[in-house]
């Protein structure tokens, strides 16, 4: 898959600066995308989101991540979720806990571990982790590299930079988009609220009162 999107340039080490930036930016534009094309795929079978279909394809990724000698921390990154969530669903699901620890051991027979060099799967949790707004030092310890391999392979490998750039300037387009979006959402409720007072004569104070909150996961006594 990066194979195809890349090109025969960059897999070569050929490709000048424009190149590795233009094939970072696509590599990372296809992994920000994950989500919205599983939907997508939803949708066309004509199946509405389910809670418990987005925690299984969430558990599938974890699966995927262990087969491919990720660590705990790298795995709940790579599935999307809080690494205590994680840890949830192999205290509450024993069959998912088997099968977790089934995929850790094929890894580590087939020498799939963080104890060796850096890999693709590696690499893709850092730009995951980064693309969510970790700092690179934090996103290499999620994936099992420590500073200084981190650095020596940021240093070495001009394609690897190329994407940890493309990440953050995808997390700054992404950031100012949510801004954007919170701002016309704030003013549309802004002119509805002066619209109602206006309608109703009223000054433009606002009043609040008080309710009870049934449900127990939402009360603050819980």
């Amino acid at each position: 898959m990066y194979e195809n999107m890349a090109g025969p340039a960059v897999r070569a080490g050929a490709a000048g600066p424009a190149e590795r930036a233009e094939s970072a930016a696509r590599v990372v534009a296809w992994l920000a995308a994950r989500d919205e094309v599983e939907h997508a795929l939803r949708d066309a079978l004509g199946r509405p989101p389910s809670q418990r279909d987005d925690t299984v394809a969430r558990m599938a990724e974890a699966l995927r991540a262990a087969a491919q000698g990720l660590g705990e921390p790298a795995i709940a990154v790579a599935a999307g979720v809080p690494e205590r969530m994680l840890r949830g669903w192999m205290e509450q699901d024993p069959a998912f806990a088997t099968a977790l620890r089934a995929a850790s051991a094929l890894a580590a027979g087939h020498g799939l571990t963080a104890d060796g060099g850096a890999t693709p799967a590696m690499l893709r949790v850092v730009l995951d982790a980064v693309g969510r707004g970790a700092s690179w030092p934090v996103a290499g310890r999620l994936a099992g590299l420590s500073i200084r391999r981190f650095n020596r392979l940021r240093q070495t490998t001009p394609g690897v930079e190329s994407l940890l750039e493309a990440a953050q300037r995808m997390r700054s387009r992404t950031a100012r988009t949510a801004r954007v979006a919170r701002e016309a959402r704030a003013a549309r409720s802004s002119a509805r609220g002066t619209r109602r007072t206006e309608a109703e004569g009223g000054t433009g104070e606002r009043r609040y009162r008080l309710v009870r909150l049934d449900d127990p996961m939402l009360s603050p006594t819980d």
